[in-house]
C-alpha cells in the first residue's frame, strides 16, 4: 500500500505535467519558424496540421486524468477493483488513439510534404512518439492482466 503522500506527489505531478504540455501547446506555434512574425489568427486558425494536433492531444489529457484516478485508487486500497482496471485500460487505449494520430500525421509528413520541405526531422520526432506510446500501451496493457489476475484471485478466496 502506498502512502498518502506519495500519491499525492505522484498526483501533483500528473497535474503539473500536464499544466506543462497545455502551455506548450499554446507557446510553442507562436515561436515557430514560419510564425514569428504571423498574428493569432493567422497562427491558430489557418494551420490544418495545428488543428489536428490539437485534437490528437486530447488523448494525451485524457490519459493524464485516468491517471489521476488511477492514482485515488491507489490512495483508496482498491486498485485491485473493476474501476481501477477500467482506468488502466481507458490510458491504454489514449495510447493507442494518440498512436493512430501519429501515423497520421507522418502520412501527412510524407504525402504534402514531401519534396516541398526537409521532413526528417519531424518524420524522426513522429517516430520516437510512437515509440514512446507503444512502450506505454504494452505497460498499460501487461499491468492491466496483472490487475486483472489480481482481481480473479481475490474474487476466489473470498
Amino acid at each position: 500500500m502506498m502512502k498518502r503522500a506519495s500519491t499525492i506527489f505522484l498526483q501533483s505531478v500528473i497535474v503539473l505535467h500536464g499544466l506543462m504540455t497545455l502551455v506548450i501547446l499554446i507557446r510553442f506555434p507562436l515561436y515557430e519558424g514560419r510564425n514569428i512574425n504571423a498574428t493569432l489568427s493567422q497562427v491558430y486558425l489557418q494551420d490544418p496540421f495545428l488543428a489536428y494536433m490539437y485534437i490528437a492531444f486530447i488523448s494525451i489529457f485524457v490519459a493524464y486524468y485516468q491517471a489521476f484516478i488511477f492514482l485515488n485508487y491507489v490512495r483508496k486500497n482498491t486498485v485491485f477493483s473493476i474501476e481501477a482496471v477500467s482506468a488502466v485500460r481507458r490510458i491504454k487505449y489514449c495510447a493507442m488513439t494518440f498512436i493512430g494520430f501519429i501515423l497520421g500525421a507522418e502520412a501527412y509528413f510524407f504525402i504534402v510534404m514531401r519534396g516541398k520541405d526537409d521532413i526528417a526531422g519531424g518524420v524522426m520526432m513522429g517516430l520516437i512518439v510512437i515509440l514512446v506510446s507503444t512502450v506505454v500501451a504494452t505497460a498499460t496493457g501487461i499491468f492491466e492482466c496483472i490487475l486483472q489476475r489480481g482481481i480473479e484471485f481475490k474474487s476466489e478466496n473470498d
